[in-house]
């Protein structure tokens, strides 16, 4: 009797070895493809069983968090929702997260490792601490200036301060309230399918996910490569540019907006935007260099974040002279993100160095403790400090006395370049307003503001749009509320 009952003993030993090894394999090996699982809603539920921590602009925060008493509590909302969406991006419980609201999410939903008392903590203890904050570098009086000069129109606007890289306003028209995404609701699925159903595109954040042919405003490139490669020494001499120039290897002729073309100087060319003479420029200087000069100031780089990632801008690296010549004036297919126009006015205005554009200051823990902070950092040196000085006195005198005269503002030093952007078949498209600046105030030893603003105002008469008349005010209000204190912290 004796032994059934060792034998048994022993068989209940090994049953409760065999349930402790899965219990292990299960919580411990599995756990992550567990916790994972989209059958498994305890990380949902989790995930919004405590308010998501703020997005903060001038230090006041544009998120919040309500408490609805449900499953999934706490529902994301927002402060000028519609305002700041290209920044914020949605935190929705169906539809998942969008720019700020993703790429900053471990810290926003407090699973960042980070956030933890202690190394593995949470690990052990299975607990989630208070979401962090995210302090973006956006200045509330900017972004409301480029908002407001859009006034609906679609378009973008984007203002880099050129020293550090950091983005003073993000804005993209028309845009949404991302609040409407919030919550489990039908009237979610309701605005999910409206917003995406709209031909104007309110979530398309035109800003840095929208590339447009760039047009004249792409000159500043090729002045920039024209004069690297000393294509171009004397900014007054003429430059032996026929007008109509006929394309290299076809008939096609390339004529221009203006009279005074003919052999005009880069002084003369760049204040009147004359095709003809950046056309010839950029087949003279050749493609190796305008590629080299175009990758320099960011273009074709695949791999930019704000954190969010930026769509590429496109130079093609493969051209015959004929497509080089229109690619040079910002047509064929050239094509720019109005972020990375703005990057090249920062270049301009910061000695040729392209700083890398950031979106975030900082992040906290929940009780203000920093986490990580981002630092200046140089992409590339796109000209010679000489060169960008001969720019930056170029783009003064199209606001002076060019095409950019809009743009000016009293006391202060403004840079600029206008562009219209033919598209669409045929060139048939309402042209796509652009322009390009920065602005030095009178007691500012650098210039404190580059901006790019695009408006392609498909309802405007063709006649009626144009980088100077509908581009550079946007820019110029701007400009103004950086100079006039609302870019500073």
């Amino acid at each position: 009797m004796t032994r059934y009952i060792r034998h048994a003993a022993a068989f209940c030993a090994l049953l409760l070895l065999a349930l402790l090894v899965n219990a292990t394999r299960v919580q411990v090996v599995d756990s992550d493809s567990l916790d994972h699982n989209p059958a498994n809603r305890r990380q949902a539920i989790a995930r919004f069983g405590q308010p998501r921590g703020d997005i903060l602009v001038d230090g006041r925060p544009i998120t919040g968090s309500k408490d609805t008493g449900e499953q999934l509590r706490y529902e994301r909302t927002y402060r000028n929702g519609p305002l700041y969406a290209p920044v914020t991006g949605f935190a929705s419980q169906v539809y998942g997260t969008s720019f700020l609201e993703d790429a900053e999410d471990d810290i926003l939903s407090g699973t960042d490792p980070m956030l933890a008392p202690l190394p593995l903590w949470n690990d052990v203890t299975r607990a989630q601490n208070p979401g962090g904050k995210v302090e973006t570098t956006i200045r509330a009086a900017v972004q409301q200036a480029a908002y407001a000069g859009l006034g609906g129109k679609r378009g973008a606007v984007v203002a880099i301060e050129p020293a550090t890289g950091k983005i003073l306003a993000l804005v993209s028209a028309p845009s949404y309230d991302p609040e409407r995404l919030s919550g489990t609701s039908r009237t979610v699925a309701d605005a999910w399918t409206e917003l995406n159903g709209w031909p104007s595109k309110p979530m398309l954040n035109r800003a840095i996910r929208q590339t447009y042919p760039p047009g004249s405003t792409f000159k500043v490139v090729t002045a920039a490569a024209a004069l690297e490669a000393g294509v171009v020494t004397d900014l007054d001499a003429p430059t032996k540019s026929p007008a109509p120039y006929t394309l290299p290897g076809t008939s096609t002729q390339l004529t221009n907006e203006v009279d005074g073309c003919v052999d005009a100087s880069l002084r003369t060319a760049f204040r009147w935007s004359c095709n003809t003479v950046f056309a010839k420029l950029g087949v003279d200087t050749g493609l190796g260099a305008m590629v080299g000069t175009a990758r320099d100031f960011g273009f074709n780089d695949r791999g930019l974040r704000i954190p969010s990632s930026v769509a590429a801008s496109n130079f093609d690296t493969s051209l015959d002279k004929a497509q080089l010549a229109l690619s040079s004036i910002g047509q064929f297919d050239t094509r720019a993100t109005p972020l990375q126009m703005a990057m090249v006015s920062a270049a301009v205005a910061n000695g040729g160095s392209v700083k890398s554009p950031y979106l975030v200051d900082r992040t906290t823990t929940a009780d203000g403790d920093v986490l990580d902070s981002t630092g200046t950092r140089t992409l590339r040196q796109a000209m010679s400090p000489g060169t960008a000085a001969r720019l930056r006195e170029l783009m003064t005198e199209v606001v002076e006395k060019g095409t950019g005269t809009n743009a000016a503002i009293p006391g202060a030093t403004v840079g600029g370049k206008t562009g219209t952007a033919q598209h669409g078949v045929d060139n048939a498209g309402t042209p796509y307003a652009w322009f390009v600046s920065w602005a030095q105030g009178a007691d500012d030893p650098e210039p404190s503001v580059a901006v790019a603003v695009v408006v392609e105002d498909a309802s405007a008469d063709r006649g009626d749009i144009s980088g100077g008349g509908s581009a550079a005010p946007i820019a110029r209000a701007v400009m103004e509320a950086v100079l006039s204190g609302g870019g500073a912290r």
